[in-house]
């Protein structure tokens, strides 16, 4: 019985802190990416300087911070109109969407993640992430009703007084 209560108030708390699958990174790890990136410049085959960028836009879309978030999502959709590859095509869209996800555009995080689904349907990680977008957006909608059942208890209270006084 204790673990079920247990259980019970853990899911109530990673319903209210959010906690999702999404993995993020430090920002060494975006640092090591900038390095490997400059170097890269210095003479290596755009090949190279492609896998380059995109494990730096991976970095920077799965990162802590929110102003390297918005410079992943700036880079990706820059590059998006000139990859003409599926598989590269497919990958850039779900950064995309995992850099919505993470500055709470997720309006925008799931157009980009069911575009992703309909190029591959069984794709682990975009079913994950469609998932997260749609267990927040549930969270979010939970405490807009919450808010306006408060506002509306309070109001009706006032009124209640109000009346309860004028006798």
């Amino acid at each position: 019985m204790d673990a079920k209560i247990g259980k019970f108030f853990d899911s109530i708390g990673s319903f209210f802190t959010g906690t999702d699958n999404i993995p993020s990174c430090d920002s060494d790890i975006v640092l090591g990416c900038e390095r490997e990136v400059a170097e890269a410049e210095k003479g290596s085959s755009d090949e190279h300087k492609s896998a380059c960028l995109l494990r730096l836009s991976w970095a920077l879309v799965h990162s802590k911070r929110p102003e390297d978030v918005q410079r992943g999502i700036a880079m990706l959709e820059g590059s998006l109109p000139s990859t003409s590859d599926p598989s590269l095509m497919r990958e850039k869209m779900y950064l995309l969407a995992v850099g919505y996800y993470r500055s709470g555009d997720y309006s925008r995080s799931r157009h980009l993640v069911d575009r992703c689904l309909e190029i591959a349907p069984d794709w682990r990680q975009a079913i994950t992430l469609k998932k997260s977008i749609e267990d927040h957006i549930k969270k979010d909608g939970v405490i807009g009703i919450g808010i306006a059942a408060t506002a509306v208890g309070l109001v009706a209270g006032g009124l209640a007084a109000a009346l309860s006084r004028k006798k």
